[in-house]
């Protein structure tokens, strides 16, 4: 339907800030059609040409799409309010958060020597030691680590990338289901989503080699403790993924290792598969602390200049203390030993739920990690029939694009005996769904 939108402006830059205001001030909602280019330009009095230089523009810089016949559209607006966690109910055990367990991480203490204010930190914004560290930390794994850098986060870190090597409309190859704020990303920065399929092993080889025969730039995915699903690259697996992105090309394969020390599952990395494009990222929020916003990459040597490129226009570096407190918990023997205990304990946990469901025949997925996934008809009947025994669960609507249904379980606090009476809970609740709802 044609919009009624006035579009003003005698040159195409002039065009297409119209264009860009009506969206900004809602009356260009998300689908709504724009006039055919020859019709604007006659309404204007300009030539084809200019709406078209015009709405090129929009498009390169993701406010417009163009579907063929269905001619040129509003973009459709970044989903991000849609997949915010809604709030816990008070009084309710918060399955839903993805957070660690409290009891399991280290005491935050900060430097006791504060760092000069007339420190050179973008001459040097990494740590010497914390760099050797992060090699020493990658380097048996089998990760590459000629080139390492820092971010502040895995989001900011893959943001960056994405910006600067994709354009707005550019596509990127995503898991389905995958973790809710990484989709919301890529919508943010103008690139369109292609939903790649997982399993117990992570991204599946069919999907992966269909979204790139779809024309995707860039692949993200996890290699372990895949969220929300669980899954861990095997080494047949990971040959064959790599087998698949090396006929592609130059294309960026991000590796998101996120819960590494407490994923409970070997590392079978992409990185030294031969790929021309890749970084492998690390945090280590899940096992240091949630408020330690750092990562750690290894990349390709294009990848490693481009990033840092751009980080020294924007942030500069990483803050030192920063820096230098996650060195010291890195390189702490008592906090190694507390780090394998949270491993060993988040396994107990999640095993521990997947038995107990499998024991009143419900299917559920967690190869590793500190989640299971738990395939469902009804997302919203499970979630508020496990709220009414006093349980909160994620629905899995804000993981998804094209996957069936499921609820997403955080076991990280979850004790064994909990899980016998969350997994009896659950029976109940998929009773009483199939008796109301049928099926």
């Amino acid at each position: 339907m044609a919009t009624q939108y006035g579009i003003v402006g005698t040159t195409a830059k002039a065009i297409a800030a119209s264009v860009e205001r009506g969206v900004a001030e809602g009356a260009l909602a998300p689908g709504a059609a724009l006039p055919p280019v020859r019709r604007l330009a006659d309404e204007l009095g300009v030539s084809p040409g200019t709406v078209a230089t015009a709405y090129k523009e929009l498009r390169q810089r993701g406010i417009v799409v163009t579907r063929g016949r269905g001619g040129t559209v509003v973009a459709p607006a970044p989903a991000v309010a849609s997949r915010r966690p809604p709030r816990v109910p008070e009084g309710l055990r918060d399955l839903a958060g993805g957070h660690p367990d409290p009891r399991l991480l280290p005491a935050l203490v900060p430097p006791s020597r504060l760092s000069p204010g007339a420190r050179p930190h973008r001459a040097t914004p990494r740590l010497a030691p914390l760099e050797e560290a992060v090699r020493d930390w990658l380097r048996p794994d089998g990760v590459p680590v000629e080139q390492v850098t820092f971010a502040h986060g895995a989001l900011d870190l893959i943001g960056r990338l994405l910006s600067v090597e994709l354009r707005p409309g550019d596509a990127v190859a995503m898991e389905d289901p995958g973790y809710h704020h990484l989709l919301d990303l890529v919508a943010a920065l103008g690139l369109r989503t292609v939903a790649v399929a997982v399993d117990d092993e992570g991204m599946r080889p069919d999907a992966l080699e269909e979204a790139l025969g779809a024309g995707v730039r860039a692949v993200v995915c996890s290699p372990r403790a895949q969220n929300p699903y669980g899954g861990c690259f095997s080494a047949e697996r990971r040959d064959a993924l790599a087998r698949v992105l090396r006929e592609a090309g130059d294309v960026l394969v991000v590796e998101n290792d996120h819960a590494s020390e407490i994923a409970d599952a070997p590392l079978w990395t992409l990185a030294a598969s031969g790929l021309a494009r890749w970084v492998h990222v690390r945090t280590v929020s899940k096992f240091l602390g949630t408020d330690l916003r750092w990562a750690a990459a290894a990349c390709d040597p294009v990848t490693s200049a481009r990033h840092d490129g751009r980080l020294l226009l924007t942030s500069g570096w990483v803050s030192h203390l920063l820096q230098d407190t996650v060195h010291r918990l890195l390189t702490d023997d008592g906090t190694r030993a507390l780090v394998t205990r949270a491993r060993e304990a988040y396994a107990q946990r999640r095993e521990a739920l997947k038995a107990a469901l499998a024991e009143r025949g419900i299917p559920a997925h967690g190869a590793s990690g500190m989640n299971v996934w738990v395939p469902v008809r009804d997302e919203s009947a499970v979630v508020n029939g496990l709220r009414s025994y006093g349980w909160w669960v994620a629905a899995g609507a804000r993981f998804r694009l094209a996957a069936p249904p499921g609820v997403r379980i955080s076991v990280a606090g979850l004790e064994a005996t909990e899980a016998v009476r969350l997994a009896s809970d659950f029976a109940a609740v998929l009773g009483e769904s199939e008796a109301t709802y049928g099926g």
